[in-house]
């Protein structure tokens, strides 16, 4: 009689609890050099934050493993190591601003959010036990997302800094709205785009080999791009207007096959680019700082000098970097948020930046790789959405720093101080969990 040999259905815990412990070694490793550089190393205040990061990592690898047991056992160490380097740096250039004698405390502010986005991920995994109720709630989501834009034009709570008007204040706290409306918005442009990518994908004249969609298939597309240049032109917030629009159209791309979409999509962010900036001033300055940073008069207005100098010390910092402590990254202005990316660059050098940016290639393949594996066509849509948003994030921060594209104000996922950021990327590391999950969950497991 024949017998039936029993499948063991690896679920990649094990495999996530080797990695935790790397990423672990590395967050107390880098924050341990930065106290040693500082002559602050103490082994019993090191021997605390390594407690509590094993604790944090444990917390997290369990309830995992309780509520979504095959969830992708790669993303989670990945963002804990991105986690622990932000946290170090920031550290050190609290250190360095001290020694300016400017006293602040954005490495502790900082462990507190990141301990929150911590928690917040692991509420979602823990409540939301299926991510197809969220095509539910696709209108309410864009709702959402553009009462997140348009808050900071309120008169009381909207905020401006920095030239640009993007924040609000809540209980005497900053926060960035927008960080959480991309979030809506991806899950907006999933549920719109499954329901519709039939018309937005067959439909439309052939031109060139390529099939362009027709005029009236393009509100969706015509809506958003007026949206982004809404962000850009009242709250001169280019970065947002640049990853809102990117994301749609990417996924209009993951909806339809069709690079056509593609080629339209961005033929029309970069002619209201500029426009945008032939007929507004502030949005021009912009433009003008980023093509001619280095010219003595952009420089001596002041605006360049954070460009420039943000890339004087990426060019000291070489191939190696001056090491951990050795820079000046102060020098630069917000080295911890927006300027982050330079700060790493100074003391961690080249081959440092390209270790950090593996990392985020990492998130992002393991999220395209749950867009391949789920089954549902609104959770494709939606984890790719989520990858490309990191993406797209990282893309533009790195970008404006390295003189690629226009600086803009965005902040670096899970690297750069900042609470909304970090709260928000969090968020995304929940949904991709609890995506993951369901993608490699085996049929008879789900039955």
């Amino acid at each position: 009689m024949a017998t039936v040999a029993e499948v063991t259905v690896r679920t990649g815990r094990r495999s996530e609890l080797g990695l935790l412990a790397l990423a672990t070694g590395v967050a107390v490793l880098s924050r341990g050099l930065v106290d040693y550089h500082a002559d602050v190393l103490e082994l019993g205040g090191l021997g605390a934050y390594a407690l509590g990061w094993i604790a944090v990592s444990l917390v997290l690898h369990f309830a995992v493993r309780r509520w979504a047991s095959f969830a992708d056992p790669v993303l989670l160490p990945a963002v804990l190591a991105l986690n622990g380097i932000g946290l170090a740096m920031i550290r050190r250039i609290d250190f360095a601003y001290a020694d300016r004698g400017r006293d602040t405390s954005f490495g502790e502010v900082q462990i507190v959010w990141s301990l929150l986005g911590a928690a917040l991920a692991v509420a979602v995994i823990l409540l939301l036990r299926d991510y197809r109720l969220l095509r539910r709630f696709t209108y309410t989501a864009g709702v959402l997302g553009l009462v997140g834009l348009v808050l900071p034009l309120m008169p009381v709570i909207g905020t401006q800094i920095n030239g640009a008007r993007i924040w609000i204040t809540v209980f005497g706290r900053s926060l960035q709205p927008a960080e959480f409306a991309k979030i809506a918005f991806v899950i907006f442009f999933a549920g719109y785009l499954v329901s519709n990518r039939d018309t937005l994908a067959l439909a439309g004249p052939k031109v060139l080999g390529m099939r362009f969609p027709r005029p009236r298939d393009m509100g969706p597309l015509a809506l958003v791009w007026v949206a982004a240049m809404m962000v850009q032109i009242y709250e001169r917030d280019l970065g947002t207007s640049l990853l809102l629009f990117g994301i749609f159209v990417a996924m209009l791309y993951v909806a339809t096959e069709r690079l056509s979409w593609v080629i339209v999509g961005m033929g029309m962010f970069a002619a209201g680019a500029v426009l945008a900036g032939t007929l507004f001033s502030h949005v021009g300055s912009r433009y003008t700082a980023w093509l001619h940073a280095l010219d003595p008069e952009v420089y001596r207005s002041g605006a360049s000098e954070q460009l420039v100098r943000g890339l004087f010390g990426m060019a000291s910092g070489g191939l190696f970097g001056t090491g951990w402590g050795e820079g000046r990254p102060d020098l630069v202005p917000y080295a911890e948020s927006d300027f982050i990316v330079s700060s790493l660059g100074e003391e961690l050098g080249l081959t440092g930046l390209m270790a950090i940016l593996t990392l985020y290639v990492i998130i992002v393949q393991r999220a395209m790789r749950t867009a391949i594996g789920v089954r549902h066509g609104f959770g494709k849509l939606l984890a790719a959405g989520l990858g490309f948003a990191i993406a797209l994030q990282v893309f533009i921060v790195v970008g404006g720093v390295t003189r690629v594209i226009p600086l803009t104000g965005l902040t670096t996922p899970f690297l750069a101080y900042g609470g909304s950021s970090m709260l928000a990327n969090w968020v995304i590391v929940g949904l991709l969990l609890r995506i993951s999950d369901q993608a490699r969950r085996p049929e008879e497991v789900r039955a």
